[in-house]
């Protein structure tokens, strides 16, 4: 049974990755139609993605990473994009002449707006096929495996556990994922469906 679970725990974790992936491209070309469809042409769906983000907010460059508005590498050049063709206005923070805030014009704001629609058309559509309790498994689940790798991510160097010293070596997935005290006597019940 051990070797039947980790080959299919395996295979499920390799498929998930590409699924990701392909869910986000596929997302990306949603936008894409919708924009085309609303003959908007000087803006792309990724800054598209990034204006609806920040919404109503007023932040700082780099808190538009930080807080997940953008999630590419390339922030500076979307934003100078979206800056030029008038749905972001940018202005220098009074209290630190260093930092830029970043906030939508009503052009921006219209375009959002645009866009929360198309994704309430899409939720009422999806609510014939997917139920709300099911996006919320998935959504749980997806958040799960993001803070996994984000753990990893930070564990990475060590995970050669003859070169790491004894407080840098790599726990138990369980226990990066669930914490230190998840076999506590008063989690025993959970932790035993999980080994």
């Amino acid at each position: 049974m051990g070797v039947t679970f980790e080959r299919t725990m395996t295979e499920e974790y390799l498929a998930i990755i590409p699924l990701i992936e392909r869910l986000h491209r596929h997302f990306l070309n949603v936008v894409k139609l919708e924009l085309e469809c609303s003959d908007i042409r000087d803006t792309n769906n990724v800054q598209a993605i990034m204006l609806f983000n920040l919404g109503d907010a007023e932040m700082t460059v780099g808190e538009l990473t930080l807080r997940g508005c953008y999630l590419g590498s390339n922030v500076s050049y979307n934003l100078k994009k979206v800056v030029e063709n008038d749905y972001v206005e940018q202005a220098r923070s009074p209290h630190d002449r260093r930092s830029i805030h970043v906030r939508l014009t009503p052009k921006g704001s219209a375009l959002r707006d645009r866009l929360a629609e198309m994704h309430r058309r899409h939720a009422e559509s999806l609510q014939h096929v997917i139920t709300a309790p099911e996006l919320e498994h998935a959504a749980a689940t997806l958040r799960r495996l993001e803070r996994f790798w984000v753990r990893v991510g930070d564990e990475v160097p060590c995970l050669a556990a003859d070169r790491c010293p004894p407080d840098r070596r790599v726990r138990s997935a369980r226990d990066r994922i669930f914490g230190e005290d998840f076999l506590h006597p008063r989690n025993r019940l959970f932790g035993g469906l999980l080994r």
